[in-house]
């Protein structure tokens, strides 16, 4: 474990991966803005860095802070969550191998291996994260990839990363962890088994809703290996700029995710027991069937929650329509409060297949505002 890892989460969030520029004294890491970089001599590249696709002076830092928020050994950032699940895929697959996942995965996770993927003889079977001998039924012989998603997008279903990774591991496949929702502040994969770590850090990461981006994290050398390859060999690397911008909001990511948190806590008080709502989906609630296994692995419960509407479908419009401060807009992890309807939205791919999300479905990604303005504003969209 490097000195920096020994550090508390917020002291890494601050500190990990830069130092103060010992030219200038910059507080804060420079936005390199530069695609080409002079060689001493032919090869005789200064701090490694010859071309802003394989490397950036801005981007190396994020990719270490990101791996010591992780507790990883190697960071990868990519230009966005949906880059680096590529990456990982075409890293980890060959043509007649298998791989499970969710059966409430992410709509963009699916719509990728279930349309693009399979063309290139992957294979897939969906199970239930929270199901571990349902995961263990799931796996073949030639499965080499289980994919967890925890809590799960949209029904916040919860996986017991050490478990899947025990069964992952037996089967001789790895295990990735889309640690998206938790963020590396509520939750560490890594530590309980885990391969990888996949964030789109669009979203708590960067947490402002002003940059794209993704990131791989591992303690495997060989994984490490063949992302970066992929990294640059396929080139989907973000800008200075965004690397900036990321590594901005991890400074303060500790801090929004207690917020978001306790935000989330009061707005599922309320839903609880309302009339027009029919289920609140929440780790929280001692009455989720994964809050044990949440509340083990998971710091606190995060910000996101789901909701079933007792009038159905146009109950769950009138809902994303009726809010004022919360925005109707795809994504989520941002200081600002967002609403959506899965099923129209960030899940439409997954339309008539067996991932299909039910349409009374709302997803409520809390930010960071006053909770009483929350509150009112919730309850009178759902009057």
């Amino acid at each position: 474990m490097s000195e920096q890892q020994q550090h508390g989460f917020s002291t890494r969030a601050v500190h990990a991966g830069y130092e103060p520029d010992p030219q200038t004294g910059a507080v804060n890491v420079p936005i390199y803005a530069s695609s080409t970089f002079a060689q001493d001599g032919v090869g005789g590249m200064r701090n490694g860095f010859e071309y802003a696709r394989t490397g950036n002076p801005t981007r190396r830092p994020l990719e270490a802070n990101l791996a010591a928020l992780e507790g990883g050994s190697y960071g990868r950032a990519f230009a966005s969550g949906m880059a680096a699940t590529d990456c990982l895929l075409r890293s980890a697959l060959r043509p007649g191998d298998h791989l499970v996942i969710p059966n409430d995965a992410y709509g963009g996770t699916f719509r990728l291996i279930d349309k693009v993927f399979t063309q290139w003889g992957i294979e897939y079977t969906p199970a239930a994260v929270s199901d571990v001998d349902a995961v263990r039924a799931a796996i073949r012989p030639n499965t080499k990839l289980v994919w967890v998603e925890t809590p799960t997008n949209p029904l916040l279903n919860i996986g017991d990363i050490e478990a899947l990774s025990a069964v992952a591991h037996e089967a001789g496949a790895k295990i990735v962890v889309d640690n998206t929702f938790a963020s590396p502040y509520l939750q560490q994969p890594l530590a309980l088994g885990a391969d990888i770590a996949l964030h789109s850090t669009t979203k708590y990461i960067g947490g402002h809703s002003d940059v794209v981006g993704g990131a791989l994290v591992t303690n495997d050398e060989e994984l490490d290996t063949a992302f970066a390859f992929l990294q640059n060999g396929a080139g989907a690397v973000p800008g200075p700029f965004d690397a900036y911008l990321t590594m901005r909001g991890i400074k303060t990511l500790a801090l929004r995710m207690e917020r978001h948190s306790d935000n989330a806590e009061k707005i599922v008080e309320l839903l609880t027991g309302h009339a027009a709502v029919s289920q609140v989906i929440y780790p929280g609630l001692e009455s989720h069937p994964g809050h044990a296994v949440a509340a083990k692995q998971m710091r606190r419960f995060g910000g996101m929650i789901s909701v079933r509407l007792s009038g159905g479908k146009q109950a769950a419009l009138d809902f994303c329509s009726r809010t004022e401060i919360f925005t109707l807009a795809e994504s989520l992890g941002g200081v600002e409060s967002l609403i959506e309807h899965p099923g129209a939205m960030t899940h439409a791919s997954t339309a008539g297949s067996a991932l299909e999300v039910p349409e009374d479905l709302v997803r409520l990604s809390v930010g960071i505002e006053d909770a009483e303005d929350l509150l009112a504003d919730v309850a009178q969209a759902l009057r």
